[in-house]
């Protein structure tokens, strides 16, 4: 197995994908800054199941600071990069617009430039539906050269993308960006929606609707994004393609609501607020690219992953519990 470098492996995404890679035989070499952008403990949670496996190397680490990322590459001369840290979410980048471009932009920079300095075999980048922006063209397609995102957040994973395009031209390090689409599951971050709303259901709270809560997105499960990550590690055909990940269906806040309604068990208190900037009014992933070249095949409708959220939610509060 080919040594893996993964950046963010204690976040929503990475800890998944670094249970997966350890349990199939990988060595994997993880980075993370384990910042407050929220509650850490949650980070060191998420990492239980594998933090004591032989094959893993962890480094607490900022994607910015170059002289630790060569002395990592130095020490363990990884083959693949599997790139997921990142600043996140649309909303905190209109108010941090600096630090998004920092650690969004430099820091993939950064990795790039060792990728190719160490002669590595593969770079995953993990990009997001945001590049897309307000774009007419729906499902959306990896093929759209209209993209003009509306966040800071959007501009530096586009930017990001760019990086990765004039790499593989330039110095032919074999890269694959994947646009990742709404991903929801166990784990999951504490500040996006569908944990948000679980918890303020679930204690009877008001949840914040911005807009008239008709704005959809494509939610997708986190098993399905795995899948598509370990895919694309295998994928050899091209050296350079993008492909979205999401489930190719949409679904209305108003209609999320009405899920969570009903695998919890409680009637939501809805407090309408005024629409917020950077909110694109549908994010709608084509997954056809990836379904050929990949084997792609989404497969959690998201009446069934919503429940499986909540019950992974409910065990966690359990177990804080007793």
């Amino acid at each position: 197995m080919p040594k893996t470098l993964l950046t963010g492996f204690a976040g929503f995404i990475g800890s998944h994908l670094s249970e997966r890679l350890l349990n199939e035989g990988h060595e994997i070499i993880g980075i993370d800054e384990f910042n407050d952008y929220y509650d850490p403990k949650i980070k060191e949670k998420n990492t239980e199941s594998f933090k004591n496996n032989k094959n893993f190397y962890p480094y607490r680490a900022d994607i910015r600071n170059k002289n630790i990322l060569k002395e990592i590459f130095e020490k363990h001369k990884p083959e693949i990069i599997v790139h997921l840290a990142a600043r996140a979410g649309v909303r905190p980048s209109l108010k941090e617009p600096l630090l998004y471009e920092e650690v969004n932009v430099l820091g993939t920079l950064n990795l790039l430039e060792l990728a190719k300095n160490y002669n590595c075999k593969k770079f995953i980048f993990g990009s997001s539906s945001s590049v897309y922006g307000e774009c007419k063209n729906i499902p959306f397609k990896e093929t759209e050269l209209d993209l003009k995102p509306i966040s800071p957040y959007g501009v530096s994973k586009l930017s990001g993308e760019r990086y990765c395009w004039a790499y593989n031209h330039l110095h032919k390090l074999p890269i694959i960006a994947l646009r990742f689409f709404t991903v929801y599951g166990p784990r999951q971050r504490p500040d996006l929606a569908i944990h948000k709303f679980t918890k303020l259901i679930d204690s009877g709270k008001p949840i914040p609707v911005f807009g008239d809560g008709q704005y959809k997105r494509d939610f997708t499960y986190i098993t399905e994004i795995i899948d598509g990550i370990v895919s694309s590690l295998n994928y050899d055909k091209t050296t350079f393609e993008i492909f979205n990940l999401g489930e190719s269906h949409t679904t209305s806040v108003v209609d999320l609501v009405k899920l969570l309604e009903d695998a919890i068990g409680k009637k939501a208190i809805i407090d309408w607020q005024e629409a917020q900037p950077g909110d694109v009014p549908i994010t709608f992933a084509n997954v056809s690219k990836a379904e050929k070249l990949l084997g792609y095949k989404p497969k959690t409708a998201p009446s069934e992953g919503i429940k499986k959220f909540v019950e992974w939610y409910r065990k966690e509060l359990l177990a804080v519990s007793s």
